[in-house]
């Protein structure tokens, strides 16, 4: 059996690693407030644990991650059963997260396009679309970045080539980027409820 410390350590190493994003890390954040002060949204796109991440920062986002609030505008594009089967069966997956942004997009908003590899399908396409619509698109990956590191407006690439030391990177990032947010944008304000 592997020993746990040599996952702990393997952790470490990236989370050590993961200053040298620090400042497109910090680059995306601004992008997320400048979004939600022009009155647009946030969309999230991703696949498996990436798709849970989606879910889990949209969250925070629209809840609340440490403060009390007004709701933040964000949807998790991984959420709807009936629009991902629907999509899925009629026509394929390569473009349900793609016909949501076509749906749900303007050139106020800002995608945040997760992939551990940077070449997801349907992730690289809901990429496209977002682009062709005018809104600026956020990268989160991990080792090279992949295909998607050239069609976003900021690419955070997580210095790493495991998926599940990419993933724990990522939320960390998401979660920074939540309390980053909700510091800025709530400074004044009173929750809604």
């Amino acid at each position: 059996m592997k020993p746990f410390i040599d996952e702990l350590e393997q952790h470490r190493e990236t989370m050590s690693n993961l200053a040298s994003c620090n400042s497109v890390i910090e680059t995306a954040a601004e992008l997320l407030i400048s979004t939600l002060q022009q009155g647009g949204k946030i969309l999230l796109c991703g696949n498996g644990g990436s798709a849970a991440d989606c879910q889990h920062i949209a969250a925070e986002f629209v809840v609340r991650y440490e403060k009390k609030r007004r709701a933040l505008a964000a949807i998790a594009l991984t959420t709807d059963s009936s629009i991902l089967t629907a999509h899925a069966n009629d026509f394929d997956f390569d473009t349900v997260f793609s016909r949501q942004v076509e749906a749900l997009g303007n050139e106020k908003d800002c995608l945040i396009a997760i992939t551990t590899s940077g070449n997801s399908n349907n992730v690289l396409k809901a990429v496209t679309a977002a682009r062709a619509k005018g809104m600026t698109v956020i990268a989160l990956t991990g080792g090279t970045g992949g295909a998607l590191r050239e069609h976003a407006t900021v690419t955070v690439c997580v210095p790493s080539n495991v998926t599940a030391r990419i993933q724990e990177a990522h939320i960390l990032i998401g979660h920074y980027w939540c309390g980053v947010v909700e510091e800025k944008l709530s400074v004044s304000d009173k929750p809604r409820v």
